[in-house]
């Protein structure tokens, strides 16, 4: 058995640290916080909506990034998986990888401006902190998305929005987060 590359080391241990964090914090706010009563409200229940819309649209993006490591395209594949070579052909799946790149930047748009109105409108407590995180995620990954796509952008805050945005424990953590978060509002 091969050992794992640093960049995958560094991922799981980053991952591990963040879900420890996250279920102790889930137990404080469990036994701090009274239960959170759901608001049944039309707008609440359209907030609803665009979470489920949300989360979809989180998986269509996050899909791309599966793919790219199982096919070990793209930098991420080379960063985490550097010696990975694929076992059976799936040239098939080589002609959905340039689709989903052309379409992350108007899905993940519309993913960001989805989850805003998620927060906003289903009346989400602001106290319980996992929330507030995922709000600042989201909002980080959108703006550096912006600065990546944006033609006016200067090529130093572009080449530093591509570190940035490319990251995977950003959505690894905005998914502990908000499944957490909700886990405590449910």
């Amino acid at each position: 058995m091969r050992a794992l590359s640093l960049g995958l080391k560094r991922l799981v241990v980053l991952t591990a640290s963040v879900l420890v964090v996250s279920v102790a914090y889930y137990f404080y706010a469990y036994l701090t916080y009274a239960p959170v009563k759901e608001n049944e409200t039309f707008l609440a229940e359209i907030g609803e909506a665009f979470g489920e819309v949300g989360l979809w649209l989180l998986c269509f993006i996050y899909l791309r990034t599966a793919l790219k490591l199982l096919l070990g395209k793209g930098a991420i594949a080379r960063r985490l998986l550097p010696d990975y070579s694929l076992p059976v052909n799936l040239r098939p799946l080589d002609r959905i990888i340039p689709l989903l790149d052309r379409t992350h930047i108007y899905v993940g748009m519309v993913a960001v401006v989805v989850i805003l109105l998620h927060i906003g409108l289903a009346d989400i407590p602001m106290q319980i902190l996992f929330f507030p995180a995922v709000l600042a995620l989201v909002i980080w990954q959108g703006l550096f998305g912006l600065f990546i796509t944006w033609r006016y952008t200067p090529a130093q805050i572009r080449k530093f929005s591509y570190l940035v945005h490319a990251q995977l424990l950003t959505g690894i953590m905005i998914g502990v987060f908000a499944y957490f978060g909700h886990l405590l509002i449910d």
